[in-house]
C-alpha cells in the first residue's frame, strides 16, 4: 500500500504568530502550490484521501480524485490561549516552561506534544488498518506538528528531536506499507 503525508501549502498569515488549529485561509499563489504539490504524486484515478479539516489542508484534499474523509485528529497543536497572537506578546511566565519542555507541558487551555501524537498516530494507523486490504493509495493532507510527530513514531525518534525533520509548505512524504512493515521511502535528513 502506498501513503503519501502531505503538509498543507502555505497559509494566509503574518510571520511570527502563533497558529495551531485556527482556520486560516491559504496565500494568493495556492493554486501553483497545488500543482508543485500534484507533480509530486503518482497520478492515479482513485485516492483514499484523508484531511484534517481545517481549511488550508482541505482545499487541497479536494485536489485528489476519490472519497474524502475529514478527521479532526489530524489537527495541528492547540495553542489554546495562544492562537493568533505574536508569539513575542505570549506572556514569559507561561511560554519559558512550555519552551523548556514543549512535548509534555500543555498550552494554557491547549495541549501538549505528547496529546498531539496520541491522537494523530490513532488517526493515521486507524486509517492504514482500515484500508489494509485496499491497493487504492492512500493521501493525508495534515500539519507540521502531526506529520512530524507520526515520522518520529515512524522512525523511532523521540518527540523532542522531532523537529529536526524539516518539513516545508507542501512537502510530500511517501510511506510504504506492506504485511511485514510501514516503511519511509521518502529520505529525510536528521
Amino acid at each position: 500500500m502506498e501513503i503519501y503525508l502531505i503538509r498543507h501549502t502555505t497559509p494566509q498569515v503574518e510571520k511570527g504568530i502563533c497558529y495551531g488549529q485556527s482556520d486560516l485561509e491559504l496565500a494568493k499563489n495556492y493554486q501553483e502550490e497545488f500543482k508543485t504539490v500534484l507533480s509530486k504524486v503518482p497520478k492515479h484515478n482513485n485516492y483514499h484521501v484523508f484531511s484534517s479539516p481545517l481549511q488550508r489542508c482541505l482545499l487541497l484534499a479536494k485536489q485528489f480524485k476519490g472519497k474524502l474523509v475529514t478527521d479532526p485528529r489530524l489537527k495541528e497543536l492547540n495553542f489554546g490561549d495562544w492562537e493568533l497572537k505574536p508569539w513575542n506578546s505570549i506572556n514569559e511566565d507561561e511560554l519559558t516552561p512550555w519552551m523548556n519542555n514543549f512535548v509534555t507541558h500543555k498550552v494554557p487551555h491547549g495541549e501538549s506534544y505528547v496529546e498531539l501524537a496520541k491522537r494523530v498516530n490513532a488517526s493515521i494507523y486507524e486509517i492504514l488498518n482500515n484500508n489494509d486490504n485496499s491497493n487504492t493509495p492512500i493521501v493525508i493532507i495534515l500539519h507540521a506538528g502531526p506529520l512530524r510527530a507520526f515520522l518520529a513514531q515512524l522512525l523511532n525518534i523521540d518527540l523532542k528531536n522531532s523537529f529536526n525533520i524539516k518539513i516545508n509548505y507542501g512537502d510530500v512524504f511517501h510511506v510504504r506499507k506492506t504485511k511485514e512493515d510501514l516503511k519511509l521511502m521518502t529520505d529525510i535528513n536528521l
